[in-house]
């Protein structure tokens, strides 16, 4: 599960993963479900063990699958959240946490497919010069 939050301003919530998989690389900040979590509750919780931030979790925006370890393969689901209080830190496997406006996103590394889902999905615009149609 993931959770797509912007600020005020419409700049993205991103962290900087810790660990593997995507060490290094920024991404929405989100992880696993535990057992008898709702996808709500477990993006709840994860937004706040990474960024230190409360939200409340909106609606779906989109579902990705990607590679998992062994061969297999993970369904992602993000959902659009809003801030509701916290203080932004990173934490848990994060190394870093901050806000990015929509622009500054081609020029940051990212894991694999990040930009074309929220593209794809509407949740932000087409990178400045792109021929993408819709």
């Amino acid at each position: 599960m993931g959770a797509i939050v912007f600020d005020r301003s419409r700049r993205l919530l991103l962290v900087r993963r810790g660990r593997p998989p995507g060490e290094g690389l920024w991404s929405l900040p989100g992880g696993r479900v535990e057992p008898g979590e709702s996808d709500a509750e477990a993006v709840a919780r994860e937004v706040m063990e990474e960024t230190g931030l409360a939200v409340s979790v909106g609606p779906l925006a989109g579902t990705v699958d990607r590679p998992a370890p062994g061969g297999g393969v993970y369904e992602i689901r993000d959902y659009l959240a809003e801030v509701t209080g916290g203080v932004l830190a990173a934490g848990d496997d994060a190394a870093d946490a901050r806000w990015f406006a929509p622009e500054e996103l081609p020029r940051l590394p990212l894991t694999s497919g990040l930009l074309e889902a929220l593209t794809g999905w509407g949740v932000i615009g087409p990178p400045s010069g792109s021929s993408a149609t819709g």
